[in-house]
């Protein structure tokens, strides 16, 4: 399935009631999605676009390197890529548990209308968030680490964690872009033949 729309920034109309918001922005085909936590942490005040703080345009030159950014920048040109946050809301301090809670039905609908075969989380909240709800893998406080940049397969998306570019170093950031370039050059796509249940030949390939 494609979503037929040309909107870059927040292509579905996601309003959540707060006065400031920084939605979704990409390719709404996109095979890569990139969660972050929230404005304040990953950047968008300023810009209304994720990732666009000093850490979070590391984050896209990496991904520019291995090929998932055409163009880095305050409005980066995508390559099937999709950026959002768990919490889109610009928060004042740090949110709330509850207002990651309420926040959560319009990240999981983007994920869902966006249904990326890889999911990339960055640093620890997004991280455990998407291991806990979308893969079945127990979640320890030396997951993240331990798991940079390196494939886990969850129900229906390879996951590939990353760590907080806040925290990194050369060598992590070198670690990322060779794993998703190498991704890049295999058949990642996660998708099921539903054709066994038709009466005719043809495939029927869903995600």
């Amino acid at each position: 399935m494609e979503n037929v729309t040309d909107r870059t920034s927040n292509p579905f109309g996601m309003s959540p009631s707060c006065d400031r918001y920084v939605p979704g922005y990409g390719d709404a085909n996109a095979d890569f999605h990139v969660i972050g936590d929230h404005p304040g942490v990953h950047g968008g005040r300023e810009t209304g676009v994720p990732f666009t703080n000093a850490a979070g345009l590391s984050l896209q030159r990496a991904l520019a390197a291995a090929g998932l950014v055409e163009q880095s920048g305050e409005q980066p040109t995508m390559n099937g890529t999709f950026f959002s946050y768990l919490h889109l809301c610009v928060p004042d301090g740090d949110p709330t548990e509850r207002a990651y809670t309420d926040m959560e039905r319009f990240f999981d609908a983007e994920l869902r209308a966006i249904s990326a075969h890889v999911l990339l989380p960055v640093g620890e909240r997004a991280t455990r968030h998407v291991l806990g709800t979308y893969t079945a893998r127990a979640v320890d406080g030396a997951t993240l680490t331990e798991r940079h940049a390196t494939e886990i397969r969850g129900s229906g998306f390879l996951v590939y964690p990353i760590l907080d570019p806040h925290e990194w170093n050369d060598e992590d950031k070198e670690q990322l872009i060779a794993s998703l370039t190498e991704l890049r050059a295999t058949d990642y796509s996660r998708q099921a033949d539903l054709g066994r249940f038709l009466p005719s030949d043809e495939p029927y390939h869903v995600r």
